[in-house]
Formats: structure tokens, C-alpha cells, sequence
């Protein structure tokens, strides 16, 4: 029995001292490491405009208003964007269901801009798997540029200007593809009117 006792007095000591050290101690170097190197991403990477909180450079947001460029869908519920219930809609390439929704997208793209007989971004119609993106392709963004022109009685070269200037490069140099950030851009133009 004194060994048994032993070994339980063992077992919750290590118990508590690990508590503490994965716990507590590691979380809390860790945040204060994150809060003196990198505060703005240690924070949510918070975007605030005219001294507002507006939005996070990490969570798309909705914009349906023709004179603001569109993010990529959300299929988060029950609203979209929701960074609470992050999912996609684990929709097959098959599923009726998904058809549908792309249709239903395009024909929202062309009754915004009927005009415009462009081949339509796949990131347009199609939700990503987390349901947040912030980003949309440069072809995305490009593809809106005369309906936002138009809506802001910008000319298309304003606004293309400001697409190219809101562009990300890859990360790294080398890893993913070149894209928009759709509140980063949606804020520039507010500045140009």
C-alpha cells in the first residue's frame, strides 16, 4: 500500500505540475511573445476605418451592393460569414443542390452587370471550405471592375488601379496565387468618393 500511495502522490503531482506548465505557463509566454511581436495579428488583425471597428482582414464579410466588389460565397449558417460556425457546404460536384446555388449566383452576377459577358471566376459562385475567405482571385476582382466603376461614376481605370494596388502577392513568394482582399479594397474605394 506505501507503494500504491507513492505512485498516486506521483501521478497528481505531475498532474498539477503539468497543469501549470501546458496550462498556464505556456499559454500565457506564448500570448505575451505574440502581443510584443505581432500585436496587430495577436489581436484578430483588426481593421478599423475612420476610428471604427469595420471588420477583420481574415474574415470575409458580405457585400451585396452593386458599387462594392462581391467576396466569395459563404456557406456558413444560419447567416453567411459566420465565424462562429466556420463549415462549407460539403456539397459534391454532383449534388443538385450545388448546381442549383451556382446557377442561382451567376444569375445574381448578371443581373448586377448585365453587360458584362465575361467568363465568371469560379470563386464567385462557388463557397470555399471554411466559408470565410477574405481574398478573392485578381480575376474575380477584375471581373467586377465595370460594375463598381459604374454604380461610382468611377472610370474602369481608376478602379482597375485600385485593384492592382489592393493585390497580394503569394505568401512566401512561391506558395498560392495572387489575390484581393475584399474589405481592404471595399474601404479604398470609399476613400475615393
Amino acid at each position: 500500500m506505501n507503494i500504491l500511495g507513492a505512485q498516486i502522490r506521483a501521478s497528481i503531482i505531475t498532474l498539477a505540475l503539468f497543469t501549470l506548465i501546458t496550462g498556464l505557463a505556456y499559454p500565457a509566454a506564448v500570448t505575451a511573445v505574440a502581443q510584443l511581436i505581432f500585436p496587430h495579428q495577436a489581436n484578430g488583425s483588426l481593421i478599423k476605418a475612420a476610428g471604427e471597428l469595420t471588420g477583420s482582414e481574415l474574415i470575409g464579410q458580405s457585400f451585396s451592393d452593386p458599387k462594392y466588389f462581391w467576396g466569395r460565397p459563404s456557406a456558413t449558417l444560419p447567416f453567411a460569414y459566420n465565424a462562429a460556425a466556420s463549415a462549407g457546404s460539403n456539397l459534391g460536384p454532383t449534388n443538385p443542390a450545388l448546381a442549383e446555388a451556382v446557377r442561382m449566383r451567376i444569375e445574381a452576377l448578371h443581373s448586377a452587370d448585365p453587360t458584362n459577358d465575361l467568363p465568371i471566376p469560379v470563386d464567385l459562385v462557388t463557397a470555399s471550405a471554411s466559408g470565410l475567405d477574405p481574398h478573392i482571385s485578381v480575376a474575380a476582382a477584375l471581373y467586377q471592375v465595370p460594375r463598381v466603376a459604374r454604380e461610382r461614376g468611377l472610370s474602369e481605370e481608376q478602379v482597375r488601379l485600385l485593384v492592382e494596388q489592393y493585390t497580394e502577392g503569394r505568401q512566401l513568394g512561391f506558395l498560392g496565387e495572387p489575390r484581393v482582399n475584399v474589405l481592404r479594397l471595399n474601404l479604398a474605394l470609399e476613400g475615393l468618393q
